[in-house]
């Protein structure tokens, strides 16, 4: 759908074509690589979300409708930005209950909203991916504005961007975007080559507490395997699932299961296999686990996502998605790993506290205006928050709160 044409003006920004594309694959391939680059994190690149369509884990029937926009120069994305028309707000991971409460107090609809971000996984690093030639300022500018007519001629109330790049937060900045402050966790890897590394930061009683609970999985007589790349074949990946829905059927209807079967097969299939390390607890064959959890590399960061256990075994969470996690990331000289959403007790196994931002444009202008008045108190009280938090941690590392 080409909503806007944009001639005159410096040379670099004319002829350009801004269009709305209903499904990742209106995006040739090898258009959308170019943009994301080779060193993309796994989330943005084309298998990831492209699986996530195709496997109907993302779709307007699940209430995430794509709606990608693109910057052409004749044939030729020179910018994208990956984008969800949303009819609700699961599987965000940032809670907007308190604006769309706002919302409601002000008798506005606050659905459907645009969304920026790799759905159902709350990882840093969204940002709208420019050509290296072109000016990623400028385009950042028309594209946001782009986003702005079209939701004000659809009456959509919102444009939110959620766990951006720091390096591209400053541009959404520059045009008009207000920032929200969040936490997350993160175990930074610096100056650790190995798990007794790991310990040795934190004092003798967690240390004992550590070992207790990697004990316990141990004399219920189980081992941990990494497995990743050809170790990856399609009745493992549908085991990875299996354990992903009795897990989320647990907390029966306050689960969260987004991902469709189809989604964890794809993964076999496509060169994401490569960045998918699955952690199997078993007694035997580690392709016959009684517990797994499912992280996500790119050589330098590790992300935890999804777990599973057909036994309770006490411990075993901790085991399977904490403590081998970072015994293979520091042997693989990983940075650092993000176990995923929640969680406070990840703070006393060496997880720092973090801020993450997201940024949002409100197109009424009594909300976006008492907003913008209350952000900037919410951020201060968050990065006090993030610093309580720390202020507990044994690894005390320097961390940039803004």
């Amino acid at each position: 759908m080409v909503v806007g044409i944009f001639a005159g003006g410096a040379h670099a920004m004319a002829n350009l074509i801004a269009r709305w594309h209903h499904s990742l694959k209106e995006i040739p391939e090898h258009h959308w690589r170019s943009l994301v680059g080779e060193q993309a994190m796994p989330f943005y690149r084309w298998e990831w979300l492209a699986a996530l369509e195709d496997s109907a884990s993302i779709s307007i029937e699940q209430g995430w409708y794509p709606l990608h926009l693109a910057i052409w120069r004749a044939d030729v994305p020179v910018a994208v930005a990956p984008l969800y028309l949303k009819g609700h707000s699961a599987g965000e991971f940032v809670f907007d209950q308190i604006f769309a409460r706002l919302a409601g107090n002000l008798e506005l609809s606050y659905y459907p909203k645009l969304l920026g971000m790799s759905p159902l996984s709350p990882v840093e690093g969204y940002r709208f991916y420019v050509a290296p030639e072109e000016n990623e300022a400028e385009l950042t500018t028309l594209m946001l504005q782009t986003i702005d007519s079209f939701a004000s001629q659809n009456k959509i109330l919102s444009c939110n961007f959620l766990y951006v790049d720091p390096q591209w937060r400053p541009l959404a900045e520059a045009a008009g975007c207000a920032t929200w402050l969040n936490q997350q966790s993160l175990l930074y890897t610096d100056g650790l080559h190995n798990f007794s590394d790991y310990l040795n930061r934190f004092d003798a009683n967690q240390r004992r507490n550590i070992k207790r609970e990697r004990k316990a999985v141990n004399q219920a007589g189980l081992k941990i395997s990494a497995l990743t790349g050809q170790e990856l074949d399609l009745k493992l990946l549908q085991r990875m699932y299996d354990f992903y829905e009795q897990h989320c059927a647990r907390w029966g209807a306050w689960g969260s299961k987004y991902l469709s079967k189809s989604f964890f097969e794809a993964l076999g299939k496509s060169p994401l296999r490569d960045q998918v390390v699955l952690f199997s607890a078993h007694r035997n064959n580690p392709k016959d686990p009684v517990a797994m959890s499912l992280c996500i590399q790119d050589g330098k960061r590790l992300w935890g996502r999804y777990w599973g256990s057909v036994e309770e075994i006490n411990c075993l969470h901790f085991e399977v998605c904490y403590y081998s996690p970072i015994a293979w990331a520091l042997e693989k000289g990983i940075q650092s790993f993000d176990p995923g959403a929640g969680g406070r007790h990840k703070h006393r196994r060496g997880f720092l506290a973090k801020p993450h931002a997201s940024l949002h444009r409100w197109y009424d202008n009594r909300m976006d205006s008492m907003i913008r008045e209350w952000l900037p108190q919410s951020n201060q009280l968050m990065i006090k928050e993030i610093k309580a938090a720390n202020r507990e941690s044994p690894f005390q590392i320097d961390l940039p709160l803004l």
